[in-house]
């Protein structure tokens, strides 16, 4: 039976926090810590951790990435006895949580030369890898266990040829569902059609900012936002929002919403929790930000929803690492600056979310339409991730290879030349002409 001092310290946390960190096993990894309170999140009472779990948030992006090792590989009865050795069907063979003295990069806590387990001949197999060390495999630029959708052999015979900087390069534009406007009958909007309810606090500015938005131009009334039931807020201020939350926008913007609740600005909203806060982080924050809560209108503006803004500014509000602060001094914003200021062609420009929110193309009411993905995770790690989304937009495949395994490069914004060159490409090519292709 525990001493009655400790069943206080564990039911009452006297230094205000949350009593349950008193439970963790250790640190928790980079890409989940953010949620490590809600346990049940990961574990079944009584049962450790589900498998299902690490599936219901990453089987999409892992079948985006065409999985180089599903699990169906190794269910096939050719491949059990490579089971033996490492259990691959199980998520937390390779990625086990609270344990910060064995992760290393992408949160894996097996030994770097897990690749030896399976590919013992690789040197038979293909003779440029004789004498690589095993622990090399996952060398940036080289391989990734799930996700090699830029570094695979096909893809990259067909960029042996690339430049390494395209003529015009830009990213794509943003396409919107051109209907809505007329299914809906709706007419633009101005100050005097506003229909905010009496007693609702708002100000001029609020007015003045909507006004001159997409959103008023549409037809999109104040309460559209703000009211939980549009067609019911009146004069009684029924069911009024001072401050809308994220699920305002999902009706309109589900897909940004979906992967912003799925990236790490949003992960913790979409598990009931607070929101996310720069305080929290792991990597360096700007402190006087430190508290401000993340949701969409954090870098949209509660009334301007200016883009632009939301593109660069806003994230060097918040984020204070390196990279961040090179940005300004780098080639990339100068080409944006030349966009927003007019000199240059719409989408030449290159901001923090031309990379890490990239425009991609999504399926929506039997239309192609390209829209912003939301979540960072999709192109931060590992990086490669990043090649075919944003950088063929600019570049070649060889030259973003070499960019993206250069970490003095990264921590600089690609201000200078790469000084890391990946033999990948050039293997490719030898091969092909050892087969006579």
């Amino acid at each position: 039976m525990l001493p009655a001092a400790v069943v206080v310290y564990f039911v009452t946390d006297s230094s205000g926090g949350n009593s349950d960190a008193h439970f963790l096993p250790g640190d928790t990894s980079h890409g989940h810590h953010q949620i490590e309170m809600k346990c049940s999140v990961c574990h079944t009472d009584f049962e450790g951790v589900k498998q299902n779990a690490c599936t219901q948030c990453h089987a999409e992006e892992l079948e985006k990435a065409n999985d180089s090792h599903p699990d169906t590989k190794f269910l096939d009865p050719r491949n059990a006895d490579r089971l033996e050795s490492i259990n691959a069907v199980r998520c937390i063979t390779c990625h086990q949580e609270h344990k910060p003295e064995e992760t290393i990069k992408m949160g894996v806590t097996v030994p770097e030369d897990y690749c030896f387990y399976c590919h013992q001949d690789i040197a038979e197999v293909r003779p440029s890898h004789e004498g690589m060390g095993y622990e090399t495999c996952a060398t940036a630029g080289c391989h990734n266990y799930h996700d090699n959708s830029a570094l695979y052999e096909d893809f990259i015979i067909k960029h042996l040829e690339d430049a390494p900087h395209k003529e015009s390069p830009k990213v794509a534009d943003r396409t919107f569902y051109h209907n809505w406007a007329a299914e809906h009958e709706t007419t633009p909007l101005t100050s005097k059609d506003r229909d905010v309810p009496d007693g609702a606090h708002y100000t001029q500015s609020d007015v003045y900012d909507w006004e001159r938005t997409a959103h008023a131009a549409m037809g999109i009334n104040c309460a559209a936002c703000h009211s939980e039931s549009p067609e019911t807020a009146n004069n009684d201020n029924l069911d009024w929002q001072a401050i809308p939350d994220h699920t305002s926008c999902q009706d309109c913007h589900a897909y940004e919403t979906k992967t912003f609740l799925q990236g790490k600005h949003g992960m913790r909203l979409a598990q009931d929790l607070s929101p996310m806060t720069p305080g929290m982080a792991k990597i360096p924050m700007n402190p006087a930000a430190a508290h401000r809560e993340l949701s969409c209108v954090s870098c949209h503006g509660a009334h301007t929803f200016d883009t632009q803004f939301a593109a660069a500014e806003s994230c060097m509000q918040c984020h204070d690492d390196q990279h961040t602060n090179s940005y300004k001094n780098s080639k990339h914003y100068q080409l944006w600056l030349d966009e927003v200021n007019g000199t240059a062609p719409a989408g030449s420009g290159v901001s923090c979310a031309t990379c890490h929110m990239p425009r991609i193309e999504v399926q929506e009411f039997g239309e192609t339409f390209t829209r912003v993905q939301h979540n960072q995770n999709e192109t931060l790690r590992p990086n490669e991730k990043m090649i075919r989304p944003v950088c063929l937009d600019c570049h070649g495949l060889g030259f973003a290879i070499d960019a993206l395994a250069d970490p003095i490069l990264i921590e600089n914004n690609f201000s200078s030349p790469s000084s890391v060159h990946i033999d990948s490409v050039e293997m490719v090519g030898k091969r092909l002409l050892e087969l006579g292709k």
